[in-house]
């Protein structure tokens, strides 16, 4: 579980991020949560953004993905969203002490 003070240092991290997910018209696929998967052990810190054609809210997105790879919520904010988990095998971010 993420502190405040933590989410507010990945949500500096997040701003200058481009999104490397996008949920279109097809939602949640099995191929977006391998690309999450990826991302969270490369970069841990993803943004995703969805596409206009895409009949879920981020808020259902962000849930189904959160439940499938146990990451955390750091932000939304219009149609993107911004998820963290730790590298197993690699990890870059530095959080503040809770």
């Amino acid at each position: 579980m993420l502190t405040g003070k933590q989410r507010s240092y990945l949500k500096s991290l997040a701003h200058e991020l481009e999104p490397t997910v996008y949920v279109g018209k097809s939602g949640m696929t099995e191929n977006i949560i391998k690309e999450m998967e990826i991302g969270f052990e490369t970069r841990e810190l993803v943004k995703i953004k969805l596409q206009e054609g895409c009949d879920l809210t981020k808020d259902e997105v962000a849930d189904m993905i959160i439940e499938e790879t146990g990451c955390e919520f750091v932000q939304a904010i219009g149609r993107k969203i911004t998820l963290y988990r730790r590298s197993k095998d690699n990890p870059q971010i530095v959080l503040p002490r809770k």
